[in-house]
């Protein structure tokens, strides 16, 4: 799950792993950093790369949609999910896994 890049729904099921990961240092770690300690140079950093792996989560999503033909509504559930904290780990769970089993 978190470094398949074979195929176009294992790279937006890794990507969205590191993102909700990202996402929880971000709010977990990086936030305090910066509030409670006087260090803003972690949510620099942090902030970077969650966006970074946000935009190439939404990027990847909109490409499943047209590799996939999905519905319009799970490319918007899954962007709903990249909003919320543990949302990539539901989307994968809830969303992810029965696309895959429609296909084969």
């Amino acid at each position: 799950m978190w470094l398949h890049f074979n195929n176009s729904l294992n790279r937006l099921r890794s990507v969205g792993s590191w993102e909700a990961v990202s996402y929880l240092l971000l709010l977990c770690v990086a936030m305090p950093l910066k509030y409670i300690w006087g260090w803003p140079e972690a949510v620099r950093a942090v902030g970077m790369a969650h966006g970074l792996l946000w935009m190439a989560y939404i990027g990847l999503a909109v490409l499943g949609q047209v590799d996939y033909k999905w519905h319009w509504k799970t490319t918007a559930w899954l962007f709903v999910a990249s909003l919320l904290p543990f949302g990539p780990f539901v989307a994968e769970a809830k969303l992810l896994r029965k696309v895959q089993t429609e296909e084969l």
